[in-house]
């Protein structure tokens, strides 16, 4: 990995620290040493530790390998077009490691940072007290996972996990489950009980779907040539709202798919609107599943007319193709489900994260615990970010976007170092 995990000793203060040591953390490093700038990347785990240990056995990429692009390294293997597995992945991302080779301290959980009046970072952390003159903040926003209080009151017989912590079906107790939430987690996991046999009770939000395929082309490949990837936060009709959707649910599954809901509720699986509470033995849910159905087929319809639209507009040949149409609708809306008549044995919570940046002391956070920042740099002098979703593109949390995010910020952090007198500037040589 690096000197410091073969023995050598982490240097108290170097020009930068790195907190978080995934791919953005790690794309960081990668044009930290091409700047020549000395840096520590302090990770509280091992490097790549999500992709390792979050992510169920049958997972694989939801979009095509091409995307694949970090910093030096991009995909180079047989299957452009194709999802690589979770076995792949990681490979992919060792090689990744061995290239940039970053002075990494692992298990080294970073408790507190604070700024003194000569605007010196002071970092703590598991593995020792460290300073730096300048801070990239790169362990994502994904921290806390959501579970809600009624988690409570359920009966300890009922096995729950969230989905960082769902591997496969066996792992389940015998018995139905009920998968709480439709995001991209949660519709994949779903299918992935479904598919194994498992009786699936799934409470379905609000989260929009997509198709894998349109026109005979990948919807990825369409989108970027429509330069949709390209689009900076700043010109997206949400603006800065765009970090608070959820992710589009589809599949790289078997070489690719959608993931319809209603094909599902045909095969068996029991869909009922938002999970709500429980009480006296009983789960209650909206009744809101068939507007949730229509509101994410709409936008499935209205992507592909999107599509659509370039194709004609450039005049493209390319296979008709007609709007969806809805396999299944739900004849009535199921508010309530008796826990114990049900089967259900377990329950995998898959509602989303919250950021936790509680270690970190600077005034740039909103009421929601999210930094305010323009393309990761901060309103504070050598503080930034990197790997958030949308901090600059659609691209910019995964290994299609954060090679050009993290070189933005190491511009940044260039810049402002050749504005300090260089008697108070420490870069490497």
């Amino acid at each position: 990995m690096s000197s410091i995990e073969s023995g050598g000793a982490a240097p108290k203060h170097v020009s930068v620290i790195v907190v978080g040591g995934g791919q953005a953390g790690l794309s960081v490093s990668h044009f930290l040493q091409q700047a020549k700038i000395d840096h520590l990347v302090l990770e509280k785990h091992s490097v790549t530790h999500t992709w390792r240990t979050q992510r169920w056995d049958t997972f694989c990429l939801v979009t095509p390998n091409w995307q694949c692009a970090l910093p030096g390294h991009p995909y180079e293997g047989a299957d452009p077009h194709g999802f690589m597995k979770k076995d792949e992945i990681i490979a992919y991302l060792d090689g990744f490691i061995a290239k940039v080779n970053a002075p990494v301290l692992e298990g080294a959980a970073v408790t507190r940072v604070t700024r003194d009046a000569g605007g010196r970072y002071h970092v703590k952390s598991t593995r020792g007290d460290f300073t730096a003159d300048q801070l990239v903040v790169a362990s994502g926003g994904y921290h806390t996972p959501i579970v809600p209080r009624m988690a409570e009151r359920l009966p300890p017989g009922i096995a729950q996990v969230q989905s960082s912590e769902y591997r496969h079906a066996d792992a389940l107790p015998p018995g139905a489950v009920l998968v709480v939430g439709s995001g991209q987690s949660g519709a994949q996991i779903a299918e992935d009980l479904h598919l194994s046999g498992r009786k699936v009770h799934l409470a379905v939000g609000e989260a929009p779907r997509c198709a894998r395929f349109h026109r005979g082309r990948d919807v990825v490949d369409w989108l970027a040539d429509m330069r949709y990837y390209d689009m900076p936060v700043t010109d997206h009709p949400l603006r800065e709202g765009v970090r608070d959707n959820t992710n589009h649910y589809v599949t790289g599954r078997d070489g690719g798919r959608d993931i319809d809901l209603r094909r599902f509720a045909l095969e068996g699986m029991e869909l009922f609107g938002r999970l709500e509470d429980f009480r006296d033995g009983t789960l209650r849910f909206a009744t809101n599943l068939r507007k949730n159905l229509d509101e994410a087929d709409d936008t499935y319809n209205r992507i592909n007319a999107s599509i659509d639209g370039f194709i004609a507009k450039h005049g493209i040949e390319a296979p008709p193709a007609a709007p969806y149409v809805p396999l299944w609708q739900p004849h009535e809306e199921r508010a309530e489900l008796d826990l114990q008549a049900s089967g259900i044995t377990s329950i995998v919570w898959c509602i989303g994260f919250t950021p936790d940046f509680g270690w970190l002391d600077a005034p740039v956070f909103n009421g929601r615990g999210y930094p305010s920042h323009t393309r990761g740099v901060t309103a504070v002098p050598g503080l930034y970010f990197v790997g958030l979703p949308w901090l600059h593109t659609w691209g910019s949390g995964r290994f299609s976007g954060v090679a050009r995010d993290a070189q933005h910020v190491v511009d940044a952090i260039s810049a402002e170092r050749a504005s300090v007198p260089e008697s108070v500037s420490i870069v490497a040589a």
